[in-house]
């Protein structure tokens, strides 16, 4: 009943929130007698913010049209690759008429970006994407809302989200750099290593941030309570399903909500501190600083629901029976062993300040990939990062980046015509294993 009730709050939300909106504006608009009066300035603030506190948020789309290479504004377009019905692989193709540069860009390796599917939609890898965009073909994983997906498409189970990766793998080569951002390092690294112990072309790298390979190293707050609580309490507290009104009615999810609610509990005095500072801003008419808090706010409050099966499994698998890490894990009744990898290069990065994964998490990865020479294994730890500074920001461009760049074009093999280049820097703490 939680999920019917919610629909019921935010469908009675909605005309309010709009009402504020239009009222907002009226006390702006310079043609307008309420922008005259004394506070107009503070009220409109006040009554943004209770509009963007009350009103729903919705996917946001990616807006990548364009990027500069090597001072090259360079058009992109977002083409369909793939269609599953819980994912679409998403491609971001290039094109100009600069022959010079569009001969340099065939020649750039193809990178798969796997997304999390872990709440909020893969348009939080905007940043991620544009950047990769300047020396790569990029492809993503475009997760869909389970509330989307009809009941009779079936269930979705983390032995489904491998297969997901393996199928997409396939289908762009031997030849493709996979990168797995925070949930999906644990499946990817599942994903390659059925393949490698099945024979099969594996990935030329694979580029693993922040994420829980080994959720039992530095526990955060996220860990403990996967941790503490038992399999049926998830399932009997967290687990509801898609009222009448959405394509997915009758389905098991874990609701966006509930995600989203988890999300602002982590860092609340954050969250209010934030909307406060936004609330000055608006009234001190510093219009850069209000659209930098809006810009955050459509991305992290535009949540998704997950399915079921997969939360519940994820649960289980990662972070209750460590069966990663204990070699107990078998997708389909095979076993997955890290240690058949030998044909890839791996670069594991972490964030010094994640608390979400903390510090060792995703750089198991090494004592796992024990068929990985040691010369093709790196980690980066990126200082004064959270989580998110790994993958988006000022840290992501001038640091993390230049790394995964590095590393990728550093490990490709000689049919590919890009020039080989120096192996990502070995400095203190970012040696390389």
């Amino acid at each position: 009943m939680i999920y019917q009730w919610y629909e019921t709050h935010r469908a009675l939300l909605s005309p309010f929130a709009e009402f504020a909106s239009a009222s907002s504006k009226l006390y702006t608009h310079p043609l307008s007698p309420l922008s005259h009066t004394p506070l107009a300035q503070r009220v409109s603030a006040g009554l943004d913010l209770m509009h963007r506190l009350s009103k729903e948020y919705e996917k946001p789309e990616f807006n990548i049209t364009s990027v500069n290479i090597d001072g090259v504004a360079v058009a992109v377009q977002q083409q369909l690759t793939l269609e599953k019905p819980f994912c679409r692989l998403l491609r971001f193709k290039r094109f100009t008429d600069n022959s010079a540069m569009l001969t340099r860009m065939k020649d750039q390796p193809t990178v798969l970006v796997v997304s999390p599917l872990s709440g909020h939609h893969s348009t939080l890898l905007r940043e991620t994407v544009r950047e990769l965009l300047r020396d790569h073909k990029v492809f993503i994983t475009d997760w869909t809302d389970a509330r989307m997906v009809p009941e009779a498409a079936g269930p979705f189970h983390l032995d489904d989200y491998v297969a997901y990766v393996q199928e997409f793998i396939r289908a762009l080569g031997n030849s493709v750099n996979v990168i797995s951002v925070c949930q999906p390092t644990v499946p990817v690294l599942a994903a390659v290593s059925l393949m490698a112990s099945a024979g099969e072309a594996i990935p030329q790298t694979l580029t693993m941030m922040g994420g829980p390979i080994d959720a039992r190293k530095s526990p955060t707050a996220v860990n403990n309570l996967a941790m503490t609580k038992s399999h049926s309490w998830f399932e009997q507290n967290v687990i509801y399903r898609v009222p009448v009104n959405y394509p997915g009615a009758g389905r098991r999810v874990y609701p966006g909500f509930l995600q989203h609610s988890g999300f602002i509990a982590m860092n609340p005095g954050r969250h209010v501190e934030s909307h406060y500072d936004y609330f000055l801003d608006l009234v001190r008419g510093d219009g850069d600083s209000a659209e930098f808090h809006r810009d955050f706010y459509d991305e992290y409050n535009a949540v998704l629901d997950m399915p079921a099966e997969y939360y519940l499994d994820t649960i289980k698998t990662v972070f209750q029976d460590f069966a990663l890490v204990n070699g107990t894990w078998e997708v389909r009744g095979a076993a997955v062993r890290p240690q058949d990898i030998t044909g890839t290069a791996l670069l594991t990065i972490e964030g010094e300040l994640d608390d979400i994964s903390g510090a060792g998490q995703t750089r198991a990865a090494h004592d796992l990939c024990t068929g990985i020479p040691k010369a093709r294994q790196f980690h980066y730890d990126v200082i004064g990062a959270g989580h998110y500074g790994i993958f988006s920001g000022r840290r992501w461009r001038e640091h993390v980046y230049p790394e995964v760049r590095d590393f990728i074009a550093a490990h490709q093999d000689s049919s590919d015509a890009r020039a080989p280049v120096a192996v990502p820097r070995n400095r203190g703490a970012n040696a390389a294993r």
